[in-house]
């Protein structure tokens, strides 16, 4: 089959960005929307794998028929065939009705089969017969059905560690998996960070909008990112609800990245006269000084070691935080264990590894 409508400028709107990596995957989705071959995608949780999937099935002939979506490891092991091929009424308790499965509602159009890897082994065998058969048989009857569906299935497992481990058949993955598609992560395309903000705001009221300066634009470009694309849109709905219609500066930006660092142990509360007055007295020369990150003539600003000096901090309150545990102390600062573990060495902060 061939595409029912090449380069739809829709896919921009879909798939944001202008990174090599956003436009390579551009490019992949416009190539396999041209047949009807399974697509596997792959790629960390937060990438953006149903956005693609729905891309796909946009982007080909079966974009005006049905896109169904469902999450296999969202389901009861015990429920996930009704759901997938429908039941009879009285197939089992429960079932005051009957129900059409997913592959029968997606006739004509295209399925999506999110975390593929979590289905229960023996659902592995009933799907696999489904896919070669092209036919589906609901539960609690006999009736044999015709279906025509695209699969599109996802995972962020590495399912050949899987397929090693006798957890997922070898024969069902080559079955999906008639092209793979690796969806990127946001960390390898932090150049369309910018472009992903101005997405998240374009529906928010011109009051909830937030700005970022240059030094709170460099630290997003140098966060991590684990939680990917979702991550990222959380954080410009947290930063609307906080800061709606300021500009925000790298400090800001550090607390909204890590908001379990404001359940920090505060200073105590001066009890003697004199630590009072002095407490005062650094209150008001604070308040009393120029910005930190406002640029002012002759007092140009090193905006690399003001963004270290904020990261430096927040991995000493996470590290407090976690009692010195590592992996949760990259937890808090939504960091891979590795990469705090190579911040640490970079400052020379010394810490036990845990």
């Amino acid at each position: 089959m061939t595409v029912g409508h090449k380069n739809n400028p829709a896919l921009e709107t879909l798939i944001i960005g202008s990174s090599a990596a956003a436009t390579q995957l551009r490019d992949m989705i416009r190539r396999v929307a041209r047949s009807n071959a399974s697509v596997m995608l792959c790629g960390p949780s937060g990438s953006g794998k149903e956005l693609v999937a729905r891309a796909i099935h946009d982007e080909g002939a079966r974009a005006a028929k049905a896109f169904s979506a469902i999450n296999c490891g969202a389901i009861p092991g015990d429920l996930i065939e009704s759901e997938l091929f429908g039941h009879e009424k009285g197939s089992f308790t429960g079932a005051h009705a009957r129900r059409i499965g997913h592959f029968e509602a997606s006739d004509g159009g295209t399925l999506f089969l999110d975390e593929i890897g979590d289905m229960r082994f023996d659902m592995q065998v009933k799907l696999l017969r489904v896919l070669e058969e092209r036919t589906i048989v609901r539960v609690g009857s006999s009736e044999v059905k015709a279906v025509d569906v695209r699969v599109i299935s996802a995972t962020h497992q590495d399912l050949g560690a899987a397929i090693a481990d006798g957890k997922f058949r070898e024969d069902l993955f080559f079955r999906l998996g008639v092209v793979v598609l690796q969806v990127p992560s946001l960390a390898s395309r932090v150049e369309d960070i910018p472009a992903l903000i101005r997405h998240f705001q374009r529906k928010m009221p011109g009051e909830a909008k937030c700005r970022f300066d240059d030094a709170a634009m460099a630290l997003l470009m140098q966060h991590g990112w684990p939680g990917n694309v979702r991550e990222l849109r959380n954080f410009v709905e947290r930063a609307s609800v906080l800061h709606g219609g300021e500009t925000l500066g790298a400090s800001d930006v550090a607390i909204l990245l890590n908001p379990t660092a404001a359940l920090a142990p505060r200073p105590a509360v001066p009890s003697s006269p004199a630590a009072v007055q002095a407490s005062a007295d650094e209150s008001a020369a604070a308040h009393a000084a120029p910005h930190a990150k406002t640029p002012a003539p002759g007092r140009p600003i090193d905006l690399k070691r003001e963004i270290e000096t904020i990261e430096l901090e927040q991995i000493h309150v996470a590290l407090d935080l976690a009692d010195g545990i590592i992996s949760e102390a990259a937890r808090l600062l939504t960091l891979k264990r590795t990469t705090l573990i190579e911040k640490m060495r970079k400052y020379g902060v010394q810490q036990q590894a845990a």
